[in-house]
């Protein structure tokens, strides 16, 4: 039979994680676009994320509505690299002139987050030009990866939980959504305790390589 099932978080139940999800009120809207393959991972941290933040939803798909993220009154941002994207802190700065100067002008904004692989957000775009064409922003310097039981398949890369709550820290002037790396860290940590000490070891710390990824 298969092991009882949290069905919030879907961790099984002898290892739940939602005593450690935080309850956070976030300005700044998340919007997570996650890959079907990322919904089945065991290792799911958006939806972790996502969980923790009280303006915050999850759409799972490979083809999605583009009323997503054109919502009336509502800027949308696209949280992945590009030749124009605005570091997340400089955004911050705009916003917070914009705001100074003219405060009815202040609309909601919101964050567009692909979650997948590389190969998969890419596609994203790909397959939605109107998801594409967003205005883009990156994150600042982000400490190395904390998500050590995955492997990226680009250089630098973190988790989504991770890119989450550095955006939010970034776009809203606090560390309050450092706090979303509870239940991340406790994920980690019960998978390293699940493969074994030398496994671990073997193929993720002595592999090279860099590690992380969205998920």
């Amino acid at each position: 039979m298969p092991r009882p099932v949290c069905p919030r978080c879907l961790r099984p139940l002898a290892l739940c994680l939602c005593s450690a999800i935080p309850a956070l009120r976030n300005r700044v809207r998340v919007l997570v676009l996650q890959h079907p393959d990322e919904a089945r991972h065991a290792l799911n941290t958006a939806r972790l994320a996502v969980l923790g933040l009280a303006h915050a939803e999850l759409v799972v798909g490979k083809t999605f509505d583009a009323s997503l993220w054109q919502r009336p009154g509502c800027e949308s941002w696209l949280l992945f690299p590009g030749e124009d994207a605005v570091p997340a802190s400089t955004l911050a700065a705009r916003l917070a002139q914009r705001t100074a100067q003219a405060p009815e002008k202040a609309g909601e904004i919101q964050l567009v987050v692909p979650d997948g692989t590389w190969r998969h957000a890419r596609g994203m775009l790909r397959d939605h030009p109107a998801l594409a064409a967003l205005p883009r922003i990156t994150l600042d310097g982000v400490a190395q990866t904390r998500y050590r039981v995955r492997h990226a398949d680009a250089e630098g890369a973190v988790s989504s939980i991770e890119a989450v709550a550095a955006a939010l820290n970034a776009l809203e002037g606090t560390r309050q959504y450092d706090a979303l790396l509870a239940p991340f860290e406790r994920l980690v940590a019960q998978q390293i305790a699940a493969m074994g000490e030398e496994v671990y070891q073997r193929h993720h710390v002595a592999r090279c390589g860099s590690r992380g990824g969205a998920a």
